[in-house]
């Protein structure tokens, strides 16, 4: 049961992060406050998508990273990507807001950099394991 009980709790950091993605998606356009900073946007996907990365890696089993690194980051990219293009999908339909490539860009671009970091800083013990 234990067993279980920490494989959702794995999965709730993820759930919250993409319910909340889901939130801010559903508001329409004139409700909410962006700064005016340039580039606001494109960080807040960013910095939104990597939090996303972060919460997926952890969401898979320790044993399963360790073994399955390369694996683990492609469908961690994956389903950042895919959820990102979801996201603006259900955008489509809010008033106020709209598609943009470039979201998708900068969700990647999130994602990535923290899959990018995780790799580089688990590749070092992965070696040591197989030595």
């Amino acid at each position: 049961m234990k067993n279980i009980e920490n494989r959702v709790v794995r999965l709730v950091p993820m759930t919250v992060i993409m319910g909340t993605i889901f939130f801010l998606s559903h508001q329409p356009g004139d409700s909410l406050y962006m700064p005016p900073v340039l580039w606001f946007d494109k960080i807040a996907h960013i910095a939104v998508y990597a939090v996303l990365a972060a919460t997926v890696l952890y969401a898979f089993h320790p044993r399963l990273r360790d073994e399955k690194t390369v694996w683990v980051v492609l469908l961690t990219m994956g389903g950042c990507i895919l959820y990102g293009i979801g996201d603006e999908f259900h955008q489509s339909f809010i008033p106020g807001r709209f598609v943009s490539i470039f979201d998708v860009v900068a969700d990647t671009l999130g994602g990535a950099a923290v899959c990018a970091a995780w790799f580089l800083w688990k590749g070092p013990h992965l070696s040591q394991k197989n030595s």
